[in-house]
């Protein structure tokens, strides 16, 4: 989606508008600032397939943003919209993201202009393969170059595909498994993959409800349970938002936008029912727990706490900005808010948690499977006994004390089952992606209450991942 307004900055100039803004805060020479923003490659790749009887040509692209770090790290999206600008500005967000939340990667991106629910799932592997060979005998997929990961229009399943077409190509690579990410459990994935980036914002906005000073920047009080969100997209990355923060947090989830329309309840709705719904009738109309409103783009103005953008680029620009009524904006989604809208908003207090912080959940979590793939070992498996097995040294202690001393007290129902129970590696995941938007939240703060010179949370963010790009460059002696 693009704004209607043709003076709008593009994705790609959003990006580069942002990281001027913050590069004009910090001590960099010009050089170094020119080396940062540049993408240092971007690779074309056109292939034939034979489908239904006759070749067919498709156009995909790999942009290598930045190698101060590798492998390169960035998901690989199936679109019709897919280009050049936008991967190259797409890789670069990663880039940021990754130096944001001390994941060691460079950024890169990935896509193929197809739209995926044009082909059935036998033609999809046919295609996803073909694709994955052109990338992987350029090195543009690989455990220690570059690593893909899920995006728009691609899953676990693509995911799959690749990696066993690597291993194909790769046979003697002890480590193909981790030339991708975002795979599933039983071909080498992680539990909590598929739940990552939204779970991430979960804690994003959780941190955020940590600080009383950053709620009161918003104007807004209150605990996250007392809160009104809107989410815009009820995909992957919003469903899991959408479910975790309404029934783990409380949050009322008043209205869902989709491609259809958008339904609103000012109760909250049932993010369950409505995902099972829209999974039968392709969209939200006629979801019995709702009001529908068929101008879906109009709900992103209407009135809540929190609006959570999860879907697409560019949905709020000038010309809705000042319409938008939600206090705080968390962009779940890659460059929901234009640059021009960014400005608007700020003017008016609005607090934008950024996209570079709050969708990192996603390469988090790849960081953790890859990770996992290179070590060969699941998550836990070593100490997990083990924990259990001193935890019930203290059980065994406190129940043979609560005898001899004739005291008349017992264990909380549940204690010694929860406290006995060893980490798993779906528990361990989650705790390191807590603590990892915990510390990426707080370096991005600091710096924006610090600095008078910082307006907002994004030029925060870019501040926090230029230096330590720009540093890392530094320690290679550029």
């Amino acid at each position: 989606m693009t704004a209607s307004n043709p003076s709008e900055p593009s994705f790609r100039d959003s990006v580069d508008i942002m990281f001027n803004r913050a590069v004009a805060l910090l001590d960099l020479s010009p050089g170094l600032a020119e080396k940062i923003r540049v993408c240092n490659a971007t690779y074309t790749v056109r292939f034939g397939v034979r489908l239904r009887g006759e070749i067919t040509t498709f156009t995909g692209y790999r942009a290598v943003h930045s190698e101060h770090m590798e492998p390169v790290k960035g998901g690989i999206r199936y679109a019709l919209g897919v280009n050049q600008d936008e991967v190259e500005a797409l890789a670069a967000l990663m880039t940021y993201k990754c130096a944001l939340v001390d994941a060691p990667y460079g950024g890169s991106k990935g896509g193929l202009r197809i739209d995926p629910l044009a082909y059935d799932e036998h033609e999809l592997e046919q295609i996803t393969r073909r694709f994955a060979y052109e990338l992987i005998k350029r090195d543009l997929i690989h455990p220690s170059q570059n690593v893909p990961a899920p995006d728009m229009g691609t899953g676990e399943r693509e995911m799959a595909w690749i990696a066993d077409q690597y291993q194909r190509m790769h046979t003697t690579d002890i480590n193909a498994r981790a030339c991708v990410t975002g795979k599933p459990v039983s071909g080498g994935g992680i539990e909590g993959r598929t739940e990552a980036t939204g779970r991430g914002v979960q804690y994003a906005v959780q941190e955020f409800f940590r600080h009383p000073e950053d709620l009161a920047a918003a104007g807004l009080s209150g605990d996250l349970g007392s809160m009104a969100i809107i989410v815009q997209g009820l995909g992957n990355v919003g469903y899991h938002a959408a479910k975790f923060l309404s029934q783990e947090d409380g949050a009322r989830i008043t209205a869902v936008i989709e491609r259809d329309g958008a339904v609103q309840n000012p109760d909250g709705l049932d993010i369950e029912a409505l995902k099972d719904w829209i999974g039968e009738h392709g969209g939200v109309k006629g979801f019995e727990g709702g009001r529908y409103t068929a101008d879906g783009a109009s709900v992103l103005e209407a009135e809540c706490d929190i609006l959570i953008p999860a879907a697409l680029e560019g949905v709020i620009h000038r010309d809705n900005a000042n319409r938008v009524q939600a206090r705080v904006i968390v962009e779940a989604a890659n460059g929901p808010v234009t640059a021009g809208a960014d400005a608007l908003l700020r003017e008016r207090g609005v607090v934008i948690i950024p996209d570079m912080y709050a969708n990192a959940g996603g390469v988090t979590v790849s960081y953790f499977e890859w990770v996992k793939n290179l070590s060969h070992i699941r998550f836990g498996r070593m100490e997990r006994r083990r924990e259990e097995s001193r935890n019930q040294l203290i059980v065994n202690e406190l129940e043979r004390l609560s005898k001899s001393s004739n005291v008349n007290w017992q264990l909380t129902p549940n204690f010694k089952e929860k406290y006995l129970k060893g980490a798993s590696e779906l528990e361990l995941v989650r705790s390191g992606l807590d603590d990892t938007m915990r510390g990426a939240y707080n370096d991005m703060a600091e710096v924006w209450r610090r600095r008078a010179d910082v307006p907002d949370l994004r030029t925060a963010a870019y501040l926090v991942s230029i230096q330590k790009v720009a540093a890392s460059y530094k320690n290679k002696g550029l």
